[in-house]
């Protein structure tokens, strides 16, 4: 007997310091070839995982719909914006081999963000959702998007922690044509200079339009900024679409929003769109250093040998099927969800550590 009690330690104890990617995720940045490595993981799988359904209303699995209006003036459209959870619809797949096809509700699998046709109260209602933590820092940050083809809303996938500290990939739906093969990303950073011009970051030297390579209301593709010391890099597909450093770059944590709004802006989003208008999210992958000193405890606990082969993983590029987090092994210590299950993976750990000591202790009593 005891020699099972043995057994079933060193199996739990193994599959604990045994664990790959200890130590990290990895990326290296274009052009430099200059390595980052990050700490923690959030990787949401939206095609099978109903971020709606769950917390009442709330969300769950680390994601909220927002519910807030804001008025013409403070929008600065002649409409203003009305974003409300129904707007937010998690069209998922419950097959979780499939990751491609008609979702639930019929159209993309995603999560499906919707900005009605119809003016309510001289409001455009729209959709936004906001990770319910604030801890992401320096990290890479990557969506898969599918953009409306329906002219007159922007589709904005970005991090966020105030109208001065803002990293921005939005496309405007009114510029895509297709007969020219003109279909733009604007890429921003929103800072002191953006505010003190009246919010319009066009006007300072940290705003890019840059024409993608693809249609982007055809098919889902990776959009995907790396925020570092100093700079922030923007990518479509893996490849470097812009760099932009200095002063702009926030400064702090922030947390990651999605959005797909209209206030009928002639100088930027235009519209209201004359039908409702769906922006479709697969999924996103955030790579990052926490600024939470728990996370950074919880880090130097777990990475005992940073050289280890397998302490640090390198992240894939643009591989819209892959997460960490389904892999075995490859996700310790880190915070992750199933759809079977919306609270946090990473209870299960402090959980193996205690049957593991109450093994121990079981043995040393035989």
């Amino acid at each position: 007997m005891a020699s099972l009690y043995v057994l079933a330690y060193l199996s739990i104890f193994a599959n604990i310091v045994l664990a790959d990617c200890e130590c990290g995720y990895s990326i290296t940045t274009s052009p430099d070839d200059k390595p980052y490595v990050f700490t923690d993981l959030f990787e949401s799988d939206f095609i099978h995982l109903n971020i709606v359904e769950k917390a009442d209303g709330e969300g769950g699995y680390g994601w909220a719909p927002q519910e807030f209006n804001m008025s013409n003036e403070v929008a600065r459209g002649p409409f203003g914006e009305s974003y409300t959870p129904q707007n937010v619809i998690s069209n998922i797949i419950t097959d979780q081999q499939v990751f491609g096809g008609p979702g639930t509700s019929g159209g993309d699998a995603g999560l499906n963000l919707v900005v009605a046709s119809e003016i309510r109260n001289g409001m455009v209602t729209s959709a936004d959702v906001s990770t319910t933590s604030t801890n992401y820092y320096h990290g890479t940050f990557r969506a898969g998007i599918k953009v409306t083809d329906v002219p007159g809303t922007c589709s904005a996938f970005f991090w966020y922690m105030n109208d001065t500290q803002e990293i921005d990939m939005e496309f405007l739906s009114s510029e895509f044509n297709k007969s020219n093969n003109t279909f733009p990303i604007n890429v921003v950073l929103q800072s002191q200079e953006s505010k003190d011009k009246g919010y319009d970051a066009s006007k300072t030297g940290d705003f890019k339009k840059l024409n993608l390579p693809f249609d982007p209301t055809e098919a889902f593709h990776e959009y995907r900024f790396d925020f570092l010391p100093n700079k922030v890099l923007f990518y479509a597909d893996a490849e470097l679409l812009a760099e932009m450093n200095g002063s702009s770059v926030p400064s702090t944590s922030g947390n990651l929003q999605i959005s797909h709004w209209s206030n009928g802006n002639a100088g930027w989003s235009q519209g209201p769109p004359k039908t409702d208008a769906v922006t479709t999210v697969s999924y996103i992958k955030a790579y990052f250093n926490s600024s939470l000193e728990s996370r950074q405890d919880d880090f130097k606990e777990r990475c005992k040998d940073p050289t280890a082969p397998t302490a640090v993983c390198a992240i894939p590029n643009d591989n819209a099927t892959f997460f960490f987090s389904d892999a075995n092994n490859m996700a310790p210590n880190q915070t992750t969800y199933h759809e079977n299950d919306s609270r946090p993976i990473r209870e299960a750990w402090s959980f193996l550590f205690a049957t593991a000591l109450v093994i121990s202790i079981g043995i040393i009593g035989l």
